[in-house]
């Protein structure tokens, strides 16, 4: 029942959510703590270590998902399932794509979904931030370190172009400087 219901919920979740692995964040954690099959702090847990490992986070994520539920079976279950759906769509797309990509509708439908994946996944990050309490209303030392730290990220990616690895390692040695 369980590799049952892993299969259709990461199938359903393949063929509804658009904007790649992070805009499917939300979806993922709404689904996995409805069940029951992780908190919403392991959850996030799991997602940082989907984000980090080579691979889409979408995919990555179903398969952490799927491992911690029902094993190695659920693991692959819960792969087969995200996955299906992109390479169904994407069979069916390329065939219709070249013929109708010029159609002012459907480039106005691509184009106005732009916007939901930006906000999809700021609203991923809002959610994650919550679940660690990390955004608080009290002011304090951490809380004021992490923004600053955010910050400082985005800026060094944003302005100075830094490659992501190199702010990840960065942040991560602050993060042992401020917080051990």
């Amino acid at each position: 029942m369980v590799l049952w219901q892993l299969f259709k919920t990461f199938f359903m979740m393949g063929f509804v959510s658009f904007g790649g692995g992070y805009a499917m964040i939300p979806l993922i954690e709404t689904e996995v703590t409805k069940y029951g099959w992780m908190t919403a702090e392991k959850l996030t847990n799991m997602i940082a270590i989907a984000g980090m490992s080579p691979g889409p986070i979408a995919t990555n994520s179903a398969i952490l998902v799927g491992y911690s539920t029902a094993g190695v079976v659920g693991a692959i279950v819960a792969a087969i399932g995200i996955l299906l759906p992109s390479i169904i769509l994407v069979a069916i797309v390329a065939t219709f794509f070249i013929k109708l990509h010029h159609i002012p509708v459907v480039q106005s439908m691509f184009y106005g979904l732009k916007p939901i994946v930006a906000s999809l996944i700021m609203y991923a990050a809002i959610s994650f931030a919550r679940a660690n309490n990390l955004i608080s209303v009290h002011l304090s030392f951490q809380s004021i370190s992490l923004l600053l730290v955010f910050g400082l990220s985005l800026l060094a990616l944003i302005k100075f172009r830094w490659h992501p690895l190199y702010v990840i390692l960065l942040s991560g040695i602050v993060g042992v400087a401020l917080y051990s």
